[in-house]
């Protein structure tokens, strides 16, 4: 099976409790919501940062994606909490 490189950057409380971000390597036809996963399967302060119960937004290339979207090779994903008002 063919890989993919990505790149990944977090913001906000997930940058706090993962730090700036990673370039990693990624099965081809990989989604969004299977990084996701992949991530958080990793350890305990991925599993709170990124889990499937935490709200958060996912952009791709700097363009909001769809948790469904395949990454294509060299893609930069960026996990963020949405924007509250106040």
């Amino acid at each position: 099976m063919s890989e993919l490189t990505v790149t990944v950057r977090y913001f906000a409380a997930v940058r706090e409790a993962l730090g700036e971000g990673e370039t990693l390597r990624v099965p081809a036809a990989t989604t969004v919501a299977d990084l996701r996963l992949r991530l958080a399967a990793r350890d305990a302060a991925h599993a709170r940062a990124l889990g499937p119960e935490q709200r958060l937004r996912v952009a791709v290339d700097q363009a909001l994606a769809d948790e469904s979207l395949v990454l294509a090779a060299d893609a930069e994903v960026a996990f963020f909490p949405p924007v509250t008002g106040g």
